[in-house]
């Protein structure tokens, strides 16, 4: 019975470990597809134009146009998860190529965000324009592009091609909920959320967004290169 302890750590201690691993492997990357998603997203950048779009409308209309864009949002983002790993055996898109290309467009809009900006690809002056004469303005451009733009939806792309299983595939498409749940929250708010914040404390937030956005952007940008074999590996 003196061996019992030793006998049980030598059965269980390896699963113990092996569970542990796991555990901080999924924290890992639901955090890691959470940040990105949403920094991409980026909600805050995008309350201006949505006020922009909005004005003159009462609370419950705006909270309509939030709620479809939102909706939108989710749905173009959840699709592409789901048919990521599809689209990329139909084109014969590499993990490597794709995330060398997906790491180039998050820079350049990481770095849009830098000088507290939207970047082109997000959205433009004249769908912006377009939009204010808009009866509905919650699909185009609110839920595409401005919140499920290109960039969104490569950083989507990239996830998936490096979610062979499934808890990484419902962790994606948990952090496109959570990120779709809180922009409707922030822009049926919009109002609130500025005179809180203030100009310059969302132009602030959206700058620390923006330098996180550069950072990951390079880390996709290393690993396609790494797994290319162009820069060596850690081991």
């Amino acid at each position: 019975m003196a061996h019992l302890p030793a006998i049980l750590l030598t059965f269980f201690g390896p699963a113990s470990a092996a569970m542990h691993e796991l555990r901080s492997t999924y924290v890992q990357f639901s955090v890691l597809a959470l940040s990105s998603i949403f920094f991409l997203v980026d909600p805050f950048a995008a309350m201006p134009t949505f006020l922009s779009i909005t004005a003159g409308m009462d609370k419950q209309r705006r909270k309509a146009i939030a709620r479809k864009g939102c909706i939108t949002c989710f749905i173009v983002l959840s699709s592409f998860a789901l048919a990521g790993q599809l689209i990329f055996k139909m084109f014969g898109i590499t993990l490597p190529a794709f995330e060398i290309a997906g790491g180039l467009i998050l820079l350049l809009i990481g770095i849009d965000m830098l000088e507290a900006k939207r970047s082109p690809t997000q959205e433009s002056s004249g769908e912006t324009e377009e939009a204010s004469h808009k009866e509905d303005a919650g699909i185009v451009p609110l839920g595409i592009p401005m919140l499920a733009g290109p960039g969104a939806i490569s950083s989507v792309m990239v996830l998936v091609a490096q979610a062979p299983s499934r808890w990484q595939m419902f962790a994606i498409l948990g952090a496109i909920a959570v990120t779709a749940t809180a922009s409707y929250a922030i822009l049926s708010g919009a109002d609130r959320v500025r005179s809180v914040l203030g100009e310059t404390g969302i132009r602030i937030l959206v700058r620390i967004m923006g330098l996180l956005l550069v950072a990951l952007a390079m880390q996709f940008f290393v690993n396609g290169l790494t797994d290319l074999g162009v820069i060596p590996g850690k081991g």
